[in-house]
């Protein structure tokens, strides 16, 4: 019959004791820690990674070529002293600009004008009043000695005031309808896929205003072929 040895008896049945203690367990738990390795931290460095997408989607425009960015920092820069300098060269620029555009639109040129100017069926139309003299031009003048004689007593009740206010509207009709007709007819043959509305109004309107407070001012002067 074999005899156990008294020293490895011992220490086994200890160790079976304590494995079914919380010591044993946590002494396990501590001694495989130690020696496992550290794994790296994914959460930092997932960061740069998140960082750069986001940058490269934030961005939203082309990243500018050399030339380009050498040329913007040539370019003087005088910086203001103070807010009233800033305000002061701000305000000089909008009125450089606007005395810009106000040139480019008397000389007539279609980025300046206003949208019922623009066109060639417009400039077409300018261009044909512009080149011929008319009454309803003057009717401002006519207006004036209405004023006047309406102002004389001698005249108030009687019926050369009315006649004479009739007599006015009649020419102005009677030519705006002739020289818009001869605008569309000249347009249509001219511009025959552009459109003609509003083209009669647009020669009546500038029919009746005077010569030098035509806008656009005008290119051609009375006689003048178009």
């Amino acid at each position: 019959m074999a005899h156990a040895t008294p020293g490895l008896t011992a220490p086994s049945r200890e160790t079976d004791g304590l494995r079914g203690s919380p010591r044993y367990a946590e002494r396990v738990f501590r001694r495989r820690s130690a020696g496992a390795p550290e794994l790296p931290d994914q959460a930092s460095q997932a960061a740069p990674a998140a960082d750069q997408a986001s940058a490269a989607q934030g961005k939203g425009r082309p990243t500018p070529k050399r030339s380009e960015a050498e040329r913007r920092r040539r370019q003087p820069y005088s910086a203001p002293a103070d807010r009233k300098a800033a305000g002061q060269q701000a305000r000089d620029r909008d009125r450089a600009a606007r005395s810009r555009k106000m040139e480019a639109m008397r000389r007539g040129e279609n980025w300046a004008l206003p949208r019922k100017d623009q066109g060639p069926v417009r400039a077409l139309a300018r261009d044909y009043v512009d080149s011929r003299r008319s009454l309803g031009e003057y009717y401002m003048f006519g207006v004036l000695v209405l004023l006047v004689l309406v102002f004389i007593p001698a005249l108030r009740k009687s019926l050369v005031i009315d006649y004479a206010v009739i007599v006015l509207l009649l020419i102005i009709v009677t030519e705006s309808l002739v020289v818009s007709s001869q605008v569309v007819k000249l347009a249509k043959q001219r511009f025959p896929g552009e459109s003609t509305q509003g083209v009669r109004i647009y020669v009546a309107i500038r029919g009746t205003q005077l010569r030098r407070l035509r806008t656009p001012a005008p290119r051609v002067k009375p006689g003048d072929k178009v």
